[in-house]
């Protein structure tokens, strides 16, 4: 883990803060939100670039492991965050709307650093990323039709639209990339090696950007925020509890449960957010949503991930 990775949370409150700060100046204010989406876009497409599509028949081959992460991702996770959500947000539906976007998108990258530290099977982790992203690029406008068409705030077109600018075409010109790339594999690995720390900046730039336009918003709606708190900490609870007894049941050895919980406790807050951004311009609170949720993910993760670390020692013993 570099330093730029240990220090992801602090990044990400340090953009809210300067993007609330500069955004008291009018004309930074107005413009801001122009930059949002070519940002998150070139975030997108370089972290696309670093998943190792060629490890989903590595996935297929662990068909035990792939079959229960995807079914606890794709079908227990979506009707546990719709019921939070119901439960605790039925009654705001941008925060409603937020919840589920964040709940419903497993995360494709930061879950692989707590595996390691958790001593769990980062290679298992590894080939079942690929497949997570795809299925959550499909199955995200499913989510929001099914747990969402009723509040009135999403339109079709409108979402279709923006996973088409903010998923596909960033997804379409990574594999077009790669297959230039495919005959200069060490030409490939020095320029992702490089390249590797610009999404956290284009995500922090993107963040301060919409938070320098829609800043205010959040000051005047802090009693909001607050009250996804109770319900993102029930997620990550009740579906650590899940992923331990699943793994059990399925008599997976103490490092493969280790990264069952962190491969379906992890959420994608970027890929959520780029489509927040686009999906829903009048709806600012959940970008915002979005936003926060990282911020009391990661503290949850670390705590969980010493937990497990807890446990494979003493299994060790």
């Amino acid at each position: 883990m570099n330093l730029i990775e240990k220090l992801y949370t602090f990044i990400i409150f340090t953009a809210v803060i300067i993007g609330i700060l500069i955004g008291q100046v009018e004309s930074i204010s107005t413009n801001a939100d122009s930059f949002i989406v070519p940002l998150l876009v070139a975030m997108l497409y370089i972290t696309f670039l670093q998943i190792p599509f060629e490890d989903i028949k590595k996935a297929i081959k662990n068909g035990k492991f792939t079959s229960t992460s995807v079914l606890i991702n794709f079908v227990w996770t979506p009707i546990l965050a719709w019921l939070l959500a119901f439960v605790f947000l039925g009654n705001t539906p941008a925060l409603y709307i937020g919840f589920i976007m964040l709940m419903v998108t497993p995360c494709t990258d930061w879950y692989l650093i707590f595996t390691g530290i958790a001593r769990g099977n980062v290679a298992l982790s590894t080939a079942i990323l690929p497949l997570n992203l795809i299925l959550q690029v499909i199955l995200l406008p499913v989510y929001l039709l099914i747990f969402g068409g009723t509040t009135g705030v999403i339109e079709l077109s409108f979402l279709l639209e923006s996973v088409l600018l903010v998923l596909f075409i960033p997804l379409v010109l990574t594999f077009i990339t790669k297959f230039f790339l495919k005959n200069k594999e060490q030409f490939r690995d020095n320029l992702l090696s490089r390249l590797s720390v610009l999404p956290i900046i284009f995500l922090s730039l993107a963040i301060v950007a919409m938070f320098a336009s829609q800043g205010q918003l959040l000051l005047e709606n802090l009693d909001l925020m607050l009250k996804i708190t109770i319900p993102i900490l029930l997620f990550f609870i009740i579906n650590f509890i899940v992923g331990q007894k699943v793994g059990q049941v399925m008599k997976f050895s103490t490092t493969d449960r280790a990264s069952l919980s962190l491969t379906t406790l992890a959420r994608n807050s970027p890929i959520a957010l780029a489509i927040a951004m686009t999906a829903f311009p009048d709806q600012p609170l959940i970008a915002l949503t979005l936003v926060i949720g990282p911020l009391l993910e990661l503290p949850i993760l670390a705590v969980i991930t010493q937990l497990l670390l807890f446990k494979s020692r003493r299994a060790d013993t």
